[in-house]
């Protein structure tokens, strides 16, 4: 069983901050080629210029992943840089506050466009491009490729201000679900994390703001302490990797058993 995944390629999106970048760190650490995807340019440029050349090869890819143009200039780039994809992490995530009795407020459309509808579209994009390589290396056994979205415990919490970020997070583990059911007769695996509370820097944002919020958090977690990116992008590394081979159409809960407790307005970040 193996959780190598040295020498993979693999498009990252999200990667300019928070646990997008993370992951992307992660994988270049442990020997893949990475193709860093972002809309904020000036921020990819200054992390690709701070990671190590000791691992994997770092690339970066500015551009809006809302229009279908630059979805396939993404993928063009990737296989430009590296010949092949064998790994995509979407973890482009936003969360807005909303307000679920207002009929002109357009956070659910928002969240499902930017959460749910650009990971689908990039993942149908990537997994047609998989299917190709593996009829070019013309391979009858072994794994094909893996496809990992970001969720949240918010599609399985009830909070009224984040109802959008409920909806679009509960599209998205469904959506995940379908693909691998899809995908699996290619071999190609769709997996999900859904994890609680991050200490991200948008977080600690929230913390400075909040006195109370971290120690509600804490109060919520069985586990008693907030979760670092690195444990997700260790998480996302597994369900990467050959060890996961058998594993597919799942959403893997890192929440520090979080869902576990009976707590409806429990903040679901």
């Amino acid at each position: 069983m193996s959780f190598s995944i040295q020498g993979r390629t693999a498009i990252v999106t999200g990667a300019a901050n928070g646990v997008g970048l993370a992951v992307a760190r992660h994988f270049i650490d442990r020997g893949a080629n990475v193709m860093l995807a972002d809309i904020d340019e000036a921020r990819l440029v200054d992390e690709i210029g701070e990671m190590d050349d000791d691992g994997g090869t770092a690339r970066y890819f500015a551009g809006d992943l809302r229009e279908k143009l630059t979805v396939a200039n993404l993928v063009s780039a990737t296989i430009d840089a590296f010949d092949r994809i064998d790994i995509l992490v979407n973890a482009s995530r936003q969360m807005e506050v909303s307000d679920p009795l207002d009929p002109d407020d357009g956070a659910v459309e928002n969240l499902l466009r930017q959460n749910m509808l650009n990971a689908l579209r990039l993942s149908q994009t990537v997994a047609r491009r998989m299917i190709r390589q593996a009829e070019e290396d013309d391979r009858d056994d072994g794994p094909r490729g893996s496809i990992i979205n970001l969720s949240s415990i918010a599609a399985q919490r009830t909070q009224a201000d984040l109802m959008a970020w409920s909806i679009s997070s509960a599209a998205l583990d469904q959506a995940t679900r379908s693909l691998a059911v899809a995908l699996a007769p290619h071999r190609i695996r769709v997996n999900a994390v859904a994890f609680g509370s991050v200490m991200s820097a948008s977080l600690k944002g929230a913390i400075r703001d909040q006195s109370d919020l971290r120690d509600e958090i804490i109060g919520n977690t069985p586990l008693q302490r907030i979760a670092s990116a690195a444990e997700v992008a260790q998480t996302v590394q597994y369900l990467a990797a050959d060890a996961s081979g058998f594993t597919t159409g799942q959403i893997l809960t890192v929440d520090g058993g979080r869902t576990l407790l009976d707590v409806c307005e429990a903040s679901a970040h």
